[in-house]
């Protein structure tokens, strides 16, 4: 299905990822591009989930362990992983993941809200579920889980 068709029907590409034994997607509107596994440049008093900087053609680049920032085991850092460049709040960044699994086309309709689980920072950075191949994949309200002042401590 194209882009278009797929917009066309009511439906929203996201990009799939995985951390861990578990897997995330983002809107694929704000995927800039997808790196190979690169060495941060790590800087004094950084909050502990931002690994450090790259150059990205000549921008420097804030690179966020996403594992560490949802509050899981840090990504181990070596070539199987991958950099999502994604632009939030009007900042470009980094996104450490373990792997990219997929492109996927959700119709509106299939999306689910999270559970209300209170005052919980979990539910705020998940804007909705969705169930794909009997898998439960999260869709991350980037805005959330990486706010202007994340970006702006690298």
């Amino acid at each position: 299905m194209t882009e278009h068709s797929a917009q066309s029907q009511g439906a929203t590409e996201l990009l799939a990822f995985r951390l861990g034994d578990q897997e995330y997607c983002v809107d694929i509107m704000s995927v800039r591009e997808i790196r190979g596994w690169t060495r941060a440049t790590p800087l004094p008093f950084a909050p502990g989930h931002v690994k450090g900087v790259i150059n990205l053609r000549g921008t420097i680049l804030p690179v966020i362990d996403l594992a560490v920032r949802l509050g899981m085991d840090a990504v181990a850092g070596d070539e199987r992983n991958v950099i999502i460049v994604v632009a939030v709040n009007g900042h470009t960044v980094g996104l450490l993941v373990d792997a990219v699994s997929d492109i996927l086309s959700i119709a509106h309709d299939d999306f689910q809200p999270p559970p209300d689980l209170g005052d919980s920072r979990a539910a705020m950075c998940i804007s909705a579920l969705t169930l794909v191949d009997d898998r439960l994949i999260r869709v991350l309200d980037l805005g959330a889980v990486l706010p202007r002042q994340s970006a702006d401590a690298a």
